[in-house]
């Protein structure tokens, strides 16, 4: 028989407390106790549950925060093909994506990620991992009578996302946190938490594919090109993808909206989450600002080392970047480069910006490849080129320059619609 561990929650919402003791025997709840609003009705029903089952049973929100809080870090079931993992943000996406994995016949377990955001940020309810978005995602699973976990990583997420993008804008990159994230954290914790609940496959609402070229699995764009998230998915391991499954990656945002309406799903209508979403709605600069880089005054800096002006922090200026310059020269000027150590912004025409050789020194190719379209940035189009391989990553020689290239974004390579290469940008030239 297995031995009995004691596990407890906890829960505060608008100065009310709850929380819950389980008394768990193998993965098995046989006693429950607990206080605060809706608990007494909680815990008789979770009593007799195993904590896989106890995750679908509804309660007030308060209660049930308490119970998910417990629930989350010790669950556990052993291996079934039937059982999926689906990655729960509270919006319309993973919702939809919570659909098919049901009507595909599986049994699926919803999973959301509670992230750090700074709390003074200007619209933090809307952000994938709010405290808002924990309960739409829950509610949606239940109401559908699935059960729902959240695993509370704010302090990891916070080490491992946050502090290196602070880091990397005081040594003078523009760091792309998304693609830090998904493609090591977010999906490092959740192929986790599918293991850990026997789960054979990790959905997520992200629009991307997964396809056989050259003879291996690799990420390939979503087939709706105003939604494809390879970019952000890049750097995900090719190793892991067989493992993974994109149920909307073959349309679009308009007909997800209309799955979920037709469903009455309350998520259809939910506005989209923004990205990075730790700055809770906030420009990065304040955010920055807030978070270690101090506003220090600066030179403003022609190709020619001439002083055109004076800025408050080169860390508020990105390689392409025309408005808030703060000069004025008769024609446009852009950001060329930063200097962190003279704290000087150097500015000049665009064509100063054209950049004919990318290199990312810790990049991967995930298949040998010599002619790819480069996306060097996630809102600018691929750009033909030449892949030379390196000790330690890759150089790319483009067919046309490209402006605004930035270091630590990062540089996605394909083949057709596969990602045969992927890595932060180290230089350019």
């Amino acid at each position: 028989m297995s031995a009995e561990r004691e596990l407890v929650g906890n829960a505060a919402r608008e100065g009310d407390l709850a929380w819950v003791r389980l008394t768990v025997s193998g993965q098995r709840i046989a006693r429950a106790t607990g206080e605060g609003r809706g608990m007494a009705a909680l815990v008789r029903e979770v009593e007799g549950r195993t904590l896989l089952d106890a995750a679908s049973a509804p309660g007030e929100r308060l209660a049930a925060d308490a119970l998910h809080d417990a629930l989350g870090p010790a669950v556990a079931a052993p291996p079934s093909f039937g059982r999926v993992a689906v990655a729960m943000s509270g919006g319309v996406d993973s919702a939809v994506a919570l659909l098919r994995a049901r009507a595909a016949g599986y049994d699926p377990v919803g999973v959301t990620l509670r992230l750090w955001t700074d709390p003074a940020g200007q619209d933090s309810e809307r952000v994938c991992c709010s405290p808002a978005s924990v309960i739409a995602a829950r509610e949606a699973c239940q109401a559908l009578g699935l059960p729902h976990f959240t695993l509370d990583l704010r302090e990891p997420f916070r080490r491992s996302v946050v502090e290196p993008f602070v880091r990397g804008y005081a040594r003078g990159e523009t760091p792309n946190p998304c693609v830090r994230c998904n493609g090591g954290f977010r999906f490092g914790a959740l192929l986790a938490f599918a293991k850990r609940i026997g789960a054979a496959k990790l959905a997520t609402g992200h629009y991307a594919r997964i396809a056989e070229h050259r003879g291996r699995l690799l990420l390939g764009r979503g087939a709706d090109p105003a939604k494809d998230q390879s970019y952000m998915l890049a750097r995900l391991d090719p190793r892991v993808l067989a493992r993974l499954w994109f149920p909307l990656g073959e349309q679009g945002k308009a007909e997800t909206r209309a799955e979920a309406s037709a469903a009455g799903l309350a998520a259809a209508a939910r506005p989209e989450s923004q990205e990075a979403c730790f700055l809770a709605g906030d420009d990065y600069r304040d955010f920055l600002g807030r978070h270690g880089l101090e506003r220090r005054d600066g030179p403003v800096l022609d190709t020619e080392g001439r002083e055109l002006g004076r800025h408050d922090g080169f860390w508020r200026f990105t390689a392409g970047q025309r408005r808030g310059l703060g000069v004025s020269t008769g024609e446009p000027v852009y950001a060329l480069r930063t200097d962190p150590g003279t704290n000087a912004v150097f500015v000049g025409p665009r064509a100063a910006l054209a950049r004919s050789e990318v290199s990312s020194g810790r990049g991967r190719l995930f298949v040998p490849a010599e002619r790819v379209e480069a996306k060097l940035r996630y809102r600018s189009p691929a750009a033909a080129a030449t892949v030379f391989a390196l000790t330690r990553g890759f150089r790319l020689a483009l067919d046309e320059p490209a402006y605004g290239v930035a270091v630590g974004q990062a540089a996605v390579l394909y083949e057709e619609d596969a990602v045969v290469g992927a890595g932060l940008i180290s230089a350019s030239r």
